[in-house]
């Protein structure tokens, strides 16, 4: 709670225990979206769940406002509510406030690219991208690159989430006890439920449940942002506050704590960021997950056009990190170590209700579900159509793919759950960072194979090669200078140019020089590109296409393009 002093209204430290209240209200939430992840099987209902195309793309008959709901869930993770207004509150606008423009610049690329996507897998029953290079190329090097690497980027994404449960129980009180059952058994009841109910429902449960996540986040930063403000002095007195700690010397290493204002030396890396990171965050499998259980190609079209709406609430809650700095608020953990990922939880519990606080902290906990969810079954259908279909059991039976897809999601989340609890959370932000590395080196094999076979499947696997070693060797050189720990942060030099950038971008220029030089070199030596089992018009293909019902009938075999697969 607060009290006024001088017209500002100053957050009272009520000590360290347990915020009875709010966690009750963040309990009973949770149980709610735990009844509904149960219930969600019924949602659209499927005589079966034994297939890929019904347990882990709903069907594919998702229509426009669940696509909608369903990727802004899986897309606006609880980390990012963490930790965009987080870096905004710690390093200032060049590491948190990219995030609202890269977004922005996403939408018209997936627009332009993904409804040819989700049209050819339409067509031939394609579950993952790694399928649809496969198809276009008959090539299953390629396609396990592309698999493993969505696979692989995946894991830290998750474990990420769990990251954005724990800072809203620790500011809630609970976790502070030096027993390890109990510090962490509910961070592990939460992620038991949420794998009961994904192995239950499929990609149906994290569809129902983002209509709850959804509204709550809009309700709390809503509020907020038009409450907080008048609360600390106004707008021109938090970015005041903001500037100031931003030009303030850090300690450690001798220079200005943050960039309020990115300067000159800056602008390479505040768009290489932007641009990388919109490049990349539709290569990851959730994202092609959510999007493939579209009903339609216009349904993945008018989403594109409709979720920049998330990206102004995006806007909103990174300049609460800024309201925290005006606010004073104190992110020290219950271990009594400054943690900035606490500083959005903390201002919530020092200036609202204990109940509403308590409906804040659901809305990240439950923002950190879908995605988990999601994430799972991506992670899990790439590895049983596009791993264990592929190089293990290549008769496995569409009933047989769907049990290990299930199975395996429950493995993700283990070993994510593993993942949090062992490692030191820096590094588990840090490791996330070669996440987008990774998964951009996908890009060239996914979307330019959409419009060309021009590039060679020989030459992106090298480019991909290249890429990733280039991308995870600069990234392992970047040392955190307050923790002297490897892969601690996303820039590094750009060769020829002095300036700093996103590694990912260097490794993605890298990966096209390469990939472009061999395909002219393999081309000109008429090497064969492998056998396409897509045609023109399959990109174009809608769900009434009679073809694409023929198709998926035969999906079992259809995916890889078999001859006796074809009408």
């Amino acid at each position: 709670m607060s009290a006024p002093v001088g017209g500002v209204v100053t957050p009272m430290v009520t000590g360290g225990g347990v915020n009875t209240v709010a966690l009750v209200v963040l309990i009973a939430l949770f149980l709610v979206v735990t009844v509904l992840g149960f219930m969600a099987s019924r949602f659209k209902r499927a005589e079966s769940l034994d297939t890929l195309d019904e347990w882990g793309l709903g069907g594919r008959k998702f229509g426009t406002w669940i696509t909608w709901f369903l990727l802004g869930g899986d897309l606006y993770t609880a980390y990012t509510f963490v930790a965009v207004p987080a870096a905004m509150f710690a390093t200032g606008a060049v590491a948190g406030f990219f995030a609202v423009p890269y977004t922005i610049v996403l939408y018209p690329i997936i627009f332009i690219f993904m409804a040819r996507l989700w049209s050819v897998s339409h067509r031939h029953g394609y579950v993952t991208t790694a399928d649809f290079v496969r198809g276009r190329y008959d090539d299953r090097s390629l396609s396990l690159a592309v698999a493993v690497t969505g696979f692989i980027a995946t894991m830290p994404y998750i474990a990420l989430q769990l990251v954005g449960i724990q800072a809203v129980l620790e500011v809630a009180g609970v976790g502070g006890s030096d027993n390890i059952i109990a510090k962490d058994a509910p961070l592990l009841v939460a992620f038991a439920v949420l794998a009961a109910y994904t192995y239950s429902s499929g990609l149906r449960a994290p569809a129902v449940i983002a209509f709850v996540k959804d509204i709550l986040i809009y309700v709390v930063i809503i509020v907020a942002i038009v409450y907080l403000p008048s609360q600390v002095g106004g707008w021109d007195n938090i970015f005041g506050a903001a500037e100031e700690k931003m030009a303030a010397t850090n300690e450690v290493t001798g220079k200005p704590q943050g960039s309020f204002i990115p300067g000159t030396g800056a602008m390479w890396a505040y768009a290489t960021l932007g641009l990388g990171s919109a490049l990349a965050l539709f290569m990851y499998p959730h994202s092609i997950t959510a999007s493939l259980s579209s009903g339609s190609r216009n349904t993945v079209r008018r989403n594109a056009a409709l979720l920049p709406a998330y990206s102004f609430v995006l806007g909103l809650l990174a300049l609460l990190g800024w309201v925290a700095i005006a606010a004073g608020t104190d992110p020290t953990g219950l271990d009594g170590e400054i943690n900035p990922q606490l500083v959005i939880p903390q201002l919530f519990e020092d200036f609202f209700p204990s109940w509403f606080a308590g409906v804040a902290f659901a809305a990240i906990a439950i923002g950190a579900l879908v995605p988990a969810a999601i994430m799972s079954i991506a992670a899990a259908n790439t590895f049983s159509r596009n791993i264990y279909k592929e190089w293990l059991k290549k008769d496995a039976t569409p009933e047989q793919e769907a049990k290990v897809s299930k199975l395996m999601s429950l493995v993700v989340k283990a070993f994510a759950l593993v993942f949090v609890l062992t490692l030191d959370k820096q590094n588990a932000i840090n490791f996330q960072l070669l996440g987008g590395i990774w998964i951009l080196q996908t890009f060239p094999a996914i979307v330019f194979s959409l419009y060309t076979r021009w590039f060679h499947r020989k030459a992106m696997l090298v480019g991909w090669a290249a890429g990733m070693v280039y991308g995870t060797v600069e990234a392992y050189q970047v040392i955190n200078p307050a923790t002297g720990k490897h892969f601690g942060g996303s820039l590094g030099e750009i060769p020829g140019l002095g300036d700093m950038g996103y590694i990912a971008m260097t490794a993605f220029a890298l990966n096209l020089v390469v990939t472009v030089l061999l395909s002219l070199a393999l081309n000109s030596l008429k090497v064969s590109n492998g056998r396409d089992a897509t045609e023109p018009g399959d990109y174009f293909a809608d769900a009434d296409d009679p073809r694409v019902q023929t198709d998926l009938a035969h999906s079992d075999d259809a995916w890889r393009g078999e001859p006796d697969a074809r009408p």
